[in-house]
């Protein structure tokens, strides 16, 4: 049998260069959209409109990016992934320079409405590209450095994007991230040439199939985790939190920022190692645990009774959904199989995310009013807390492809190999070696 090829082969450092280039450009896409944020309403408004109109166009980025994630898998599917988040990155720059001279509110409506459109074609094809680049045994390791590189751009964004509409107005954020999206996308064309035999970016042997995967007990519980995730933590979190840290911690609005914050140092701290530790242990234990944890301390948050208490809560919070989030992605990449494309089965992966984290806010807004915050985070904590229950009840990931990968020559069948005796060695709690073989 032929042997896996060692770290320090070609092959290898054309795989790690690949994983660099995709981290780094999650980097950028993040900075750049936490640029335009601070930006966006204010410029909306200068075209006097209502606020509610100013918040549409929010929402028509959110909407476009729900409605058409079928099409993107669908994409992904018949031309390849790197295709597909090549011309995501470009749609996203081309709407958002367009936004930039927009010179009414529906233009700006329109524009970034496409942008939308973009933000899924490279949101699921860079899923894709992930699972099939990425070697089996660093799956996890890999994701927590995908969303480290994502949240340290979100974090950062808003920040530059305050000293960029400083100096140079409101269009200025929509040139500069349109600028940096071009370049981005200019460093993945011309980098992103990985000659692996087994990992051809732009075929596939297997495809995957959405109805399929929907058969399978794991691929159910990770939709239903990724709609908790973003019920919870993408939708409540930012919606309700700065709410209630204001009316009924009777805080001031720096403080909601500083409890935004906390959530993303804790979400920060485990995210790389939350991976590593999925890989050597399984996905299973750190779903459950991280699961659990945010559902319990979500639905403590509501009854906290000072703000002391409150940012503890929402730092281990943020600790458990860092559990969730690389190790989630890293789930699905085992079912889909690095030699497999799955658009469809990853874009409804994603949307089950997006749909949490439009109704979430929503259901939570209703709950507060009629009822009580109480009400609102204890029933995000308890959909949390279900999703935990979700995967205790399936088998791990590791070494369950939803479809069997056929086998090839060369290094495709060493790889095949090596990620079933890697399988072996998680189900016997022995995870050796894999903090050796990381990029």
């Amino acid at each position: 049998m032929t042997r896996p090829e060692s770290p320090s082969s070609p092959a290898r450092g054309s795989t790690d260069r690949d994983i660099r280039i995709l981290i780094s450009a999650a980097f950028v896409i993040a900075l750049g959209f936490g640029i335009v944020a601070p930006a966006l309403p204010g410029f909306a408004r200068n075209f006097g409109v209502t606020e509610f109109a100013a918040t549409a166009i929010i929402s028509a980025f959110a909407a476009t990016r729900l409605l058409f994630a079928p099409a993107s898998g669908a994409l992904v599917q018949r031309i390849g992934e790197r295709r597909v988040y090549i011309t995501g990155l470009t749609v996203v720059a081309v709407s958002t320079g367009l936004c930039a001279v927009a010179q009414t509110y529906w233009q700006l409506l329109l524009f970034r409405s496409l942008g939308g459109i973009g933000s899924t074609m490279f949101t699921v094809s860079a899923l894709g590209l992930l699972i099939r680049i990425a070697p089996p045994d660093r799956r996890g390791r890999v994701s927590g450095m995908y969303a480290s590189s994502f949240l340290a751009g979100t974090v950062l964004g808003p920040f530059v994007g305050g000293v960029v509409l400083e100096i140079g107005g409101l269009r200025a954020p929509f040139v500069f991230y349109a600028v940096t999206l071009v370049i981005a996308a200019a460093v993945v064309a011309v980098g992103l040439r990985s000659p692996v035999k087994d990992v051809d970016l732009d075929s596939a042997p297997v495809a995957v199939r959405f109805a399929d995967a929907v058969r399978s007990p794991i691929y159910r519980s990770a939709l239903l985790s990724n709609f908790a995730n973003g019920w919870a933590v993408f939708g409540v979190r930012t919606a309700i939190v700065p709410l209630f840290v204001v009316g009924a911690l009777n805080q001031p609005d720096s403080m909601a920022a500083i409890a935004l914050a906390v959530f993303a140092v804790g979400n920060a701290v485990v995210l790389v190692p939350a991976g590593r530790w999925s890989d050597r242990h399984g996905r299973k234990p750190f779903l459950i645990v991280g699961l659990a944890v945010c559902g319990a301390t979500t639905a403590g948050m509501g009854v906290s009774g000072s703000t002391v208490v409150f940012l503890v809560l929402t730092f281990v919070a943020g600790v458990g959904s860092g559990l969730i989030t690389p190790t989630q992605q890293a789930a699905v990449a085992d079912l889909v199989g690095s030699r497999a494309r799955g658009g469809p089965v990853l874009a409804a992966f994603q949307m089950a995310m997006d749909v949490g984290s439009v109704i979430g806010p929503l259901v939570a807004g209703v709950l507060v009013e009629e009822l009580s915050y109480a009400w609102a985070f204890g029933t995000s904590g308890a959909i949390l807390l279900v999703a935990a229950v979700g995967w205790s009840v399936v088998p791990d990931t590791i070494g369950r492809p939803l479809v069997a990968e056929p086998a090839d020559s060369g290094s495709g069948s060493a790889r095949d190999a090596d990620a079933n005796q890697r399988a072996d060695r998680v189900r016997r709690g022995d995870g050796q070696s894999a903090e050796n073989q990381l990029p």
